[in-house]
């Protein structure tokens, strides 16, 4: 079975939104902190964030990992998931108003631009959030970081196949294109493990060996 959850509104980190735009370590100015909020707001308005998901068993086989109709051989996924007999698979999205506004500030505005991007995933991942501290009070056991596609050793050829199993262009609006790249583009799609034990690592960076990424979160 396949669920759908509208959310109608969402909590912002000043603080991501500036590590999405570089400032890990630096004091951003006045300037900078006003321009965030005005768009901020202006990108709140357009938000209409939609989660759809599902709940399924983790085979494993050898090196394979089969979580639903998902099949992987990443390590990192494995590594994850140690321990969870279910899982479950979400593609979530803020929906395609920050894409639109991106349209209309994008050859007269690169500064609003970037502010946007920052902006649109801080929100994404607040999303993410939300959805997950929704799933955490229903489950019985206890939650894994979410992983996603592109994190680690896990391939984005990984959305082809959780797009056929959660169909989310029929859902939620989200498509995906022949490079693997979301519409929206605030989208996300990740597994999400139930374990019968509580998890150690409380920060999703943490279960991702990308060490050099420019947005690693500080752990």
């Amino acid at each position: 079975m396949i669920g759908i959850r509208h959310f109608s509104a969402l909590p912002f980190s000043e603080r991501e939104a500036l590590r999405y735009l570089g400032y890990r370590g630096v004091q951003a100015d006045g300037e900078t902190l006003s321009a965030l909020e005005s768009v901020r707001a202006e990108a709140e308005r357009a938000l209409l964030p939609a989660v759809c998901w599902t709940e399924t068993d983790v085979v494993r086989a050898g090196n394979a990992l089969t979580v639903g109709t998902v099949t992987t051989e990443s390590g990192g996924l494995r590594r994850n998931l140690r321990s969870c007999a279910r899982a479950y698979v979400f593609a979530a999205t803020v929906g395609v108003g920050i894409d639109r506004l991106l349209v209309r500030y994008g050859r007269t505005d690169a500064l609003k631009c970037a502010l946007l991007q920052a902006v649109g995933a801080t929100y994404v991942e607040a999303l993410c959030d939300a959805f997950c501290d929704w799933l955490a009070e229903r489950t019985d056991g206890y939650l894994r970081p979410r992983f996603s596609p592109g994190y680690g050793d896990l391939s984005l050829e990984t959305q082809r196949d959780i797009f056929r199993l959660l169909t989310p262009e029929k859902r939620i609006g989200v498509t995906l294109n022949a490079s693997l790249l979301m519409s929206p583009s605030k989208s996300v799609t990740a597994i999400v493990g139930i374990s019968p034990t509580p998890c150690s690592v409380a920060k999703r960076c943490a279960d991702c060996e990308n060490a050099t990424c420019e947005y690693r979160d500080e752990l």
